[in-house]
């Protein structure tokens, strides 16, 4: 499985939010190529960024910073926040990165997804943040109406090979994944699944494994000390 330690990125600083509420943001380490550094020491291959400002208003203020972990840390970045266009996505992979994340604008735009996994293939993922069940969009505050395991059937439909799955209830909240609604994914679709949100533990992390997903996003944990990365990927890392 691929562990993905995160950096989300505001004001070009590593910050952590509360179930994506823009009012809980925190600074939690001080320099973002020393934190992927750090990442890639504990042997980490890949890394999972936010751009929160591309995210909320559209600016990439933090492309630099982007671009330097893309091109200097040894890591494979997957990034996501405000990918709205194939202008974006063009942009996004000029600064080096390996895979690039359509959320909100999936649900607006399914051409968008489809044209992008034409052109990029598997470097493309969908980004599916939900709330008891039902898609969320805008920054998580937006119900879309749509219940998750139909659009993720629909995205899968358009030719998305990797979903990302972010149960909003558990993110930041260090109190373990959503491991039934993960498993009636792994059952609706055939794509390759990234867990995202609420991992607290190492075990959470070998309980994925397990599942057989293909990825693990790991944030406040590590933030918080409560996942030792290093010993997470002997356990159950893969570099591919």
């Amino acid at each position: 499985m691929i562990l993905l330690p995160a950096i989300d990125l505001k004001d070009q600083k590593v910050v952590r939010l509360y179930q994506g509420s823009f009012d809980t943001v925190h600074q939690v380490a001080e320099d973002p190529l020393q934190t992927a550094a750090a990442f890639y020491e504990a042997g980490a291959r890949f890394i999972h960024m936010v751009d929160l400002d591309g995210a909320k208003s559209g600016r990439r203020v933090n492309s630099d910073i982007v671009s330097q972990v893309a091109r200097k840390s040894g890591l494979r970045v997957e990034l996501g926040g405000g990918i709205r266009s194939m202008a974006d996505l063009e942009a996004v992979d000029a600064l080096g990165v390996e895979r690039m994340v359509i959320g909100s604008a999936a649900v607006s735009d399914p051409e968008l997804v489809r044209a992008a996994v034409e052109r990029y293939g598997r470097r493309i993922a969908v980004g599916i943040d939900t709330r008891d069940g039902r898609v969320r969009t805008a920054g998580w505050v937006e119900d879309s109406g749509l219940d998750y395991l139909d659009f993720a059937r629909s995205m899968e439909a358009l030719g998305v090979e990797i979903i990302i799955f972010t149960d909003i209830a558990t993110d930041g909240a260090l109190i373990g994944p959503s491991f039934d609604r993960l498993a009636a994914l792994q059952r609706a679709v055939k794509c390759d699944i990234i867990a995202s949100g609420g991992v607290s533990c190492n075990e959470d992390l070998v309980r994925l494994n397990e599942m057989g997903l293909y990825g693990a996003i790991i944030g406040k944990a590590y933030y918080a000390g409560t996942v030792d990365l290093a010993q997470a990927v002997r356990e159950v890392g893969s570099p591919c």
